[in-house]
């Protein structure tokens, strides 16, 4: 069994928002230093964190003494430049791992992943350019969305195609980028699970919580979503099926459209995540608290 990270040991965020902030200020409690990497001046993290790094994520030499000065690494968001990632990997643990980032930082290798593992998600094709993309509205079907591959988040990054005639101005919205349509959904409620593996393959899972977005914007989560205690046993289910498949290690948002017939995994994000912040007031054990527990090698909270 891998041993718990010491107390007193420093653990690496790269990116330095609000997420991380939150992760600098769980570790803290636990008695763990945090040294934040990124490359925007004075970012939120910085005001609670022991140590920033200021750098560009090219910066071989400031990465490479981040990770001296650290035992352990994770992140905030996806999107970090592989390159920075293999300068880090070599020295370091990153966790969540590799995988965990390179199926979540590309929407079709998300959605291919998916349903390898035998779970739904909405209709999709990849689209390269006008000719994949008539093949993608013959096969998907409209209304659909075009979405760049990489990137993209809250709304940005995609463009709605209701009528054929519209295809060749969203493909150009899109300025050449690799892309995927996505078909619509008729669903009932989007809700999220905010899930968590810990490094002895343990798996505890938040009550689902129920998601409104406006403009593409989280707005509000509801705990508890309304589900039957069937749907709720399935999103759990569906959850700790992606951290196993990834052997994951720390806390995951998993996006869910409830459907007439049973589940639909819209997204994954490898993070704590923005649906899963009403842990912080309503769990003994919040989803920051979580993440630091399972990247260091405690036993998880069950909330």
């Amino acid at each position: 069994m891998t041993e718990p990270l010491p107390t007193g040991a420093a653990i690496g965020i790269l990116g330095g928002g609000q997420l991380a902030r939150m992760l600098s200020v769980a570790a803290a409690r636990l008695g763990y230093r945090c040294h934040i990497y990124d490359p925007a001046p004075n970012p939120p993290a910085g005001h609670v964190a022991e140590r920033v790094t200021t750098a560009p994520w090219e910066d071989s030499a400031a990465l490479e003494a981040f990770a001296a000065q650290v035992s352990v690494i994770t992140y905030e968001f996806e999107n970090i430049p592989v390159a920075a990632l293999d300068i880090l990997e070599a020295r370091r643990p990153i966790r969540p791992n590799r995988r965990a980032l390179a199926v979540s930082q590309d929407r079709l290798s998300e959605k291919t992943f998916l349903t390898g593992l035998g779970l739904g998600v909405a209709p999709f094709a990849a689209v390269e350019d006008a000719d994949s993309l008539e093949a993608a509205i013959e096969g998907v079907g409209l209304p659909a969305i075009l979405k760049t591959r990489r990137l993209g988040y809250d709304g940005k990054g995609q463009v709605r195609i209701s009528s054929p005639d519209e295809a060749p101005a969203a493909l150009d919205a899109l300025a050449g980028a690799p892309a995927i349509l996505e078909g619509f959904v008729s669903f009932e409620r989007e809700v999220s699970v905010i899930a968590a593996r810990g490094l002895d393959g343990a798996v505890a899972c938040f009550d689902p919580g129920e998601n409104v977005h406006h403009e593409g914007i989280l707005r509000t989560t509801t705990v508890p979503a309304r589900l039957s205690s069937a749907q709720r046993a399935d999103a759990a289910l569906i959850a700790g099926r992606i951290l196993n498949a990834l052997d994951y290690v720390g806390v995951m948002g998993v996006e869910l459209f409830v459907t007439a017939s049973g589940l639909l995994v819209n997204e994954i994000a490898p993070r704590v995540h923005n649906s899963g912040h009403w842990t912080q007031q309503g769990c003994a054990v919040d989803q920051f608290e979580q993440h630091i527990r399972a990247i260091a090698g405690w036993p998880l909270g069950d909330g």
